[in-house]
């Protein structure tokens, strides 16, 4: 049996140039699930993304979802892209299915339920809030910290920065009093050890970064920078913590784990030779 891809529109074309298109997945002819491709919203026309991908129940385990990744493959081949990436929830088999397709998992998604009462900090630390004065080297060291940690996973050096500077002119277009962004920083006994970035949203909290400053790392302040975006997402009236991790950052994979979050999706990707 021959697995094909029919387009069931014809090729989406932005004034931006993106490009986008729906497809039927094909067994000789007869659809059995559809795949939607496009190239990527942030990284531009280089980089293409398996929107969406599903095979109906009854043509599963076949082979078919492989066939059909493979010939969208071809088709961002074909639209002049070096990248493709897709999103898979975090199932032990949607993982087997990227990693086998060659796919490398570039970052993850976890999140945690948040309890009624707000955990403790340890004594001698506090949370407050970042000053204008420290945002602004706070801001060009998240940046060139955040590019490169995408250049590290395989994105090219010029679509790292171009990501880095819009995201963080749209995410804190005002600065420390950007609404819903809280930027602050933790002090134990007094000396700051490092700072958080926490996202408020209409029915989340979202931890942007956090991160312990490098010569007091190791002593526990990476936890009760955690500990603190809890409390403070309580504060705010959010049930829901969520953060990303990038693949490889084993003491941060560590410490989520320790504070009970959970992985609920991979962000793979893989370059088209």
């Amino acid at each position: 049996m021959t697995t094909t891809l029919r387009p069931i529109e014809p090729l989406q074309r932005a004034a931006d140039g993106a490009l986008s298109r729906h497809y039927h997945v094909c067994v000789n002819g007869r659809p059995v699930g559809a795949i939607h491709l496009a190239t990527h919203a942030l990284f531009g026309p280089k980089v293409a993304q398996i929107r969406d991908l599903r095979i109906e129940e009854a043509d599963r385990r076949r082979g078919r979802g492989t066939v059909a990744a493979l010939a969208a493959e071809e088709v961002a081949r074909g639209w002049g892209c070096r990248r493709i990436e897709i999103t898979v929830p975090a199932d032990a088999a949607a993982l087997r299915f990227g990693t086998a397709l060659g796919y490398v998992e570039r970052n993850r998604g976890m999140e945690k339920p948040l309890g009624d009462v707000a955990p403790e900090l340890p004594a001698g630390s506090r949370g407050r809030p970042m000053t204008p004065a420290e945002y602004g080297p706070w801001l060009a060291y998240n940046k060139a910290h955040y590019a490169q940690s995408w250049i590290d996973r395989g994105v090219a050096e010029d679509e790292a920065w171009t990501k880095a500077e819009r995201d963080h002119a749209h995410l804190l277009p005002h600065g420390v009093a950007t609404e819903n962004m809280l930027l602050s920083v933790l002090e134990h006994e007094g000396t700051r050890v490092g700072t958080l970035w926490l996202a408020l949203t209409e029915d989340m909290a979202y931890v942007y970064d956090v991160e312990a400053d490098e010569r007091f790392r190791g002593r526990g302040h990476g936890r009760s920078l955690m500990l603190l975006a809890e409390r403070q997402a309580l504060d705010a009236g959010k049930e829901v913590l969520r953060l990303n991790v990038f693949a490889g950052n084993t003491p941060a994979e560590r410490l989520y784990e320790s504070l009970g979050y959970v992985p609920v999706r991979y962000f793979l990707y893989k370059n088209l030779l």
